[in-house]
């Protein structure tokens, strides 16, 4: 992982297997963070028993599907924009005598649907991240000519329940959200006005899900959730607990035979409990790699943002952490330039890293997001001061991931590949601390887990040479 000034990265539709030759040409552009991927995925699903199959290009598609993240400044702006694109290829479609449907679906649809609808007639149809379910049948009504285009409600529980129980997957490393919603309200964050409030699914639902990857070959499992680690889905039926935390769920999945890794992500430090931190030091599936995010480390800030914690009591937890699992690496989000930040403020930012120490982080200035409490606050900091700010933290953050990467070096890990590299006869997988490694090495290893002796490292990949072929990661 590396340092970026925005999360907002474009990631075009997954390739799934193959269709009959008269399906419907489904494209879905995903922008943001792993749970739209696994949303996206999701939406391929529900439409593949409709006639859809997903292509790798808008042009000519059926259905054009941009499934959006509104974390950052300027998120729908960029969307009006690849919608003006958009609307370019549906003339040529309607043209040549076809019909393209555009959807805007995901968190700036819930947060700005009957503007979307005003601004841009290009689209169809609008819905948020908890009515992907109602794809199907919205299409239907377009088609027909209905005017329901507008669906934001949130329905979480009936989201899960509606999707299929069987997702097309590519490749050994899947996406499995277990959670949805945040009820921490942090005043720079949109996510409980566009997902809601913390809904987590039962267990039984998720280890279905899980069960049914592990048959199609996938090796690792990442649980997705905003608040991810506030999981609290309802026990097994046999079970007399009423309701499972993370730790639970994690021990449990782990008995799945052939689930060889489990990550999860995104936490928060409220919700890091010591059966949690626990299951970091006695399940040797779960990988040792933890993203937490700080965001600042002046307690003035962090209570300004809301984030329920100060810097000694994030610096204990870590403490513990490292206790628990000792070649834990830990992965951390900083947020520079909110409201009211001194350059004193901002220091401390920087001697927290320095004290605790970082494998990778992500790290954003501060973009003030319409209708959170953050944007009407006073104090609001000069973009220069922002940008001088982000590129001092910056180069402390990639000193220390470049550091930990070459403490790595000589080190024999275990190593799951995914697939081939630019490189002559190079395969490219994930070690355990989630970075790129390249090494050389047969086709036929793709999609096992094998041991690979580190010899160098750059700030986000490693290279090394096989050493063996291994079943685990134990």
């Amino acid at each position: 992982m590396g340092h970026k000034t925005s999360v907002e990265a474009s990631k075009d539709s997954q390739s799934y297997k193959s269709k009959p030759a008269n399906t419907k040409k489904l494209f879905i552009k995903t922008y943001g963070c792993q749970m739209n991927v696994y949303d996206s995925e999701r939406m391929a699903d529900v439409l593949a028993p409709v006639g859809y199959a997903p292509v790798d290009t808008p042009d000519g598609a059926d259905l054009v599907v941009l499934n959006t993240c509104h974390i950052r400044e300027k998120a729908a702006e960029k969307v009006y924009s690849e919608l003006g694109r958009i609307r370019k290829l549906k003339e040529k479609s309607e043209a040549a005598g076809r019909t393209m449907k555009v959807a805007v679906a995901g968190c700036v649809a819930q947060a700005e649907g009957e503007e979307i609808l005003r601004r841009a007639p290009v689209v169809d149809l609008v819905l948020g991240p908890q009515s992907y379910h109602k794809l199907p049948e919205m299409i239907a009504k377009v088609s027909r000519q209905f005017e329901e285009r507008l669906e934001t409600d949130f329905d979480t529980e009936e989201k899960f329940d509606l999707m299929p129980r069987t997702r097309a997957v590519d490749g050994p490393t899947a996406f499995l959200t277990i959670q949805e919603g945040c009820d921490k309200f942090c005043t720079f964050c949109v996510v409980p006005y566009t997902r809601g409030a913390e809904f987590s699914r039962p267990v039984d639902q998720i280890v279905a899900e899980a069960r049914a990857l592990v048959a199609q070959g996938v090796r690792e499992i990442t649980l997705l959730g905003q608040n991810v680690n506030a999981f609290h889905g309802a026990a097994p039926k046999l079970e007399d607990d009423e309701n499972w935390g993370l730790g639970q769920l994690i021990s449990h999945l782990s008995k799945i035979g052939g689930l060889d890794r489990l990550r999860y992500t995104t936490s928060h430090p409220r919700d890091m409990d010591d059966e949690l931190i626990a299951v970091h030091k006695d399940e040797p599936t779960l990988m040792p790699y933890l993203h937490l995010p700080l965001q600042a480390g002046s307690d003035r800030i962090l209570k300004a943002m809301n984030r329920g914690h100060t810097y000694a009591e994030f610096k204990d937890l870590v403490v513990k952490i490292r206790a628990a699992k000792p070649e834990l690496a830990l992965s951390s989000d900083f947020i520079v330039g909110f409201p009211g930040e001194s350059e004193l403020d901002f220091k401390r930012t920087l001697e927290a890293v320095e004290e605790i120490g970082f494998a990778s982080s992500f790290s954003f200035k501060y973009s003030p997001r319409p209708g959170t409490p953050g944007a009407a606050l006073p104090g609001q900091v000069p973009e220069d001061v922002k940008s001088e700010r982000l590129a001092r933290l910056q180069k402390l953050l990639t000193r220390q991931q470049i550091a930990f990467n070459k403490s790595l070096i000589g080190k024999t890990l275990s190593v799951l590949v995914e697939g081939t590299s630019r490189g002559e006869n190079e395969l490219f997988g994930r070690a355990p601390y989630l970075q790129g490694t390249h090494f050389k090495g047969d086709t036929s290893l793709i999609g096992q887990i094998t041991l690979v002796k580190i010899t160098d490292a750059g700030q986000n990949s490693l290279r090394g040479e096989l050493v063996t072929k291994e079943g685990g990661d134990g």
